[in-house]
């Protein structure tokens, strides 16, 4: 008997403890569709339990981002230790350490130790990552009889629903597939779905930085396109299922009586008129007093109130089913996806107008972007063909815009530009690297997105980052963006976000930020520089941007408000009030965001302003928003398409406190 043989016998004949069996799994990491790395564990089982180690790894537009993890469970799957040490995406990291004994936990999270008590179901988990730990979640759900509510470390809990099985064809078989809905793990709702056995399948959730993340098991990855598509489908039917299927009224015939109309040509507001709204339109515009309200009108008595037409976002990522009813929640209804994942926005946005889902009217603007390392998305081209075959693909899918990205060639983006004005279509996005705004915009390009392309072309200080706007250098660039008329969306917001100190209260910059689901809350804290050079450089960065900003509407160009998602909703109006400090007047400020936009998007005549003939997608809010910018945050109404949404049922439907 040779030497392996008897090691073998050996280790089988010893105590079972010490025999060990081991296992292993694999997932492919998505974002947008993207294959961008993978996540693999080694399961390791004796009698006394179990132990999963796990290597997670991804590359976002050319970052790396690795994580290793593991987690050890008791012979009845109970936690005994959890360890998670890496990045979560390209600008956040965690460093956690659970040790569970005796009833208490002792934590370590970013070197500092604590000791809780464990009452009820406890598990240890750190956010959407990795899909290995969701698994385990899962199975320990169900071998402690599904409880209702799930304890986490460091901290936190979450909610753990059976939603229903989805059957798909797979390998020439049907193959039945349990789905499942985790809430609190990240803002909104994951879906979930397993096999026979347990085992994790399907994750959808969205990483550290809100980006929709896909997590799919290796084997099965050919059915990522459908889970894609059912996720947007089941994410809009928890907030159907939450509020009824009419989720607003729509009265046939509607009064908005004794509010005071804002005209956005001239400021002023017109005191105590009556609004009629019939199926979905303006019909009259009129003073109270002169105007009688049909008897089976449903009324709205709007005195001491303001009615404004509805906020446009145009530099939205309607990423997850929760942004339809926060934007609702915000007064936006309408935003212009600048890039979202082909098959989910698609289905997003036609739940929505089928009336089945909740959220705003949506603009589609399908992102291109060259091979790479650097690339975002599956969607890209390498060459003249491909560029002509993905704009057309994007039109026939009713995308009435294209959003050109980082790593574009050059040469494709004249291309790109012609077919889509050929189409009807105009273009937007990014300045392709190697490409300045110059070049990109005497390509074709309409609009550009963020500020940051311009203050490249301006002459700076490159000592104090100051904007020198006297100098001919800038004074030509400005004159180049007007005489190409080209749109700009600034997007200053966000530019504010990632630059903040991080020491200093984010409330300076977001008064609403405890209002955010916590789960924001944890993400968007430690955003920000800490460096006292990356702190000087992004406060004069951000005085630059103001200027510019100011320069830019002065001559006359078209400025649309943006936010690049940051806090749903609440930065649009801090978008706005950023203009305002910009030296732009409340007025033009809320231009930017309803009739300006409609306007660029050639929707202007249906859209826009409070107009007879318009669409009724409109706001209430207390005070004046055109004389005090701050007043549009006191909302009491949305009206999109003559539904009514009550921003006291939105705003806890996509996890907002009061």
């Amino acid at each position: 008997m040779n030497k392996l043989v008897l090691a073998v016998l050996f280790l089988c004949t010893a105590p079972v403890a010490f025999c060990q069996q081991a296992d292993s799994g694999r997932f492919l990491l998505h974002k947008f569709e993207q294959l961008i790395g993978q996540e693999t564990y080694t399961k390791t089982s004796t009698t006394a339990g179990t132990h999963y180690q796990i290597d997670f790894r991804f590359t976002d537009r050319g970052t790396p981002v690795p994580l290793t993890a593991s987690c050890s469970l008791d012979a009845n799957g109970n936690p005994q230790s959890f360890q998670v040490n890496g990045n979560t995406s390209r600008f956040s990291t965690v460093a956690d350490s659970i040790v569970i004994s005796n009833g208490r936990a002792s934590i370590t999270e970013n070197k500092k130790t604590s000791t809780v008590d464990i009452h009820g179901p406890t598990f240890p988990i750190a956010g959407y990552a990795p899909c290995t730990i969701q698994m385990l979640l899962l199975q320990y759900w169900k071998t402690q009889q599904q409880p209702q509510t799930i304890q986490t470390l460091p901290g936190g809990s979450l909610q753990i629903m059976q939603e229903g099985k989805d059957s798909l064809p797979f390998r020439g078989q049907t193959r039945v597939f349990g789905r499942f809905i985790i809430k609190g793990l990240i803002w909104g709702a994951e879906i979930v779905w397993t096999d026979q056995d347990g085992r994790l399948v399907c994750l959808m959730t969205n990483d550290a930085e809100g980006d929709k993340t896909e997590m799919m098991r290796a084997e099965y990855e050919a059915l990522l396109p459908m889970f894609i598509e059912k996720a947007a489908v089941y994410g809009m039917q928890i907030f159907t299922k939450s509020v009824g299927k009419n989720a607003g009224e729509k009265p046939g015939l509607m009064a908005i009586t004794h509010a005071a109309v804002l005209d956005l040509q001239t400021g002023k507001l017109q005191p105590d008129n009556t609004v009629l709204i019939s199926n979905g339109k303006i019909t009259q515009i009129a003073p109270a007093a002169s105007l009688a309200i049909p008897k089976n009108a449903f009324v709205i008595d709007a005195k001491g109130k303001t009615l404004l037409p509805g906020l446009w976002d145009m530099h939205a990522h309607f990423e997850q089913a929760d942004w339809g009813p926060a934007y609702l929640a915000t007064g936006i209804t309408t935003v212009r996806d600048c890039g979202g994942e082909f098959g989910y926005i698609n289905t997003i946005k036609r739940v929505i107008d089928e009336g089945q889902g909740i959220g705003p009217h949506i603009l589609k603007a399908g992102i291109i972007d060259g091979k790479g390392p650097r690339s975002a998305g599956i969607i890209t081209a390498s060459s003249n063909e491909e560029a002509i075959a993905r704009v057309r693909t994007y039109k026939d899918n009713g995308f009435v815009q294209i959003k050109i990205y980082s790593s574009v060639p050059a040469e494709l983006v004249k291309v790109i530009c012609d077919e889509a004005h050929r189409l009807g279509m105009t273009v937007t996005g990014h300045i392709p690297s190697r490409m300045s705004l110059e070049q990109g915009v005497e390509a074709g390009m309409d609009m550009v997105n963020h500020n940051g392309y311009v203050f490249r072309m301006m002459k700076v200080d490159t000592i104090n980052y100051t904007v020198q706007l006297d100098d001919a250098v800038s004074k030509a660039a400005l004159a180049f963006i007007k005489k190409h008329h080209v749109v700009i969306d600034p997007t200053l917001a966000v530019f504010e976000l990632g630059g903040r100190p991080v020491n200093d209260s984010i409330t300076a910059i977001e008064p609403d930020f405890y209002k955010l689901p916590v789960q924001l809350q944890s993400l968007l804290r430690n955003t920000g520089v800490a460096d006292s050079a990356d702190i000087a450089f992004y406060k004069a960065f951000m005085v630059a941007n103001k200027k510019i900003v100011k320069a830019l509407a002065d001559q006359g160009t078209t400025i649309v408000a943006g936010t690049d998602m940051s806090m749903p909703g609440y930065s649009l109006y801090r978008e706005l009030e950023l203009y305002v400090q910009a030296g732009l007047t409340p007025l033009q400020a809320l231009r930017t965001a309803t009739i300006v936009p409609a306007q660029v998007m050639k929707m202007d005549r249906q859209t826009g302003s409070v107009a007879i003939g318009k669409d009724a997608d409109l706001i209430l809010v207390e005070g004046n928003p055109a004389a005090n910018i701050q007043d549009i945050r006191k909302l009491s109404m949305v009206i999109k398409g003559g539904r009514i949404y009550n921003p006291v049922i939105m705003r806890p439907l996509a996890g907002f406190a009061e």
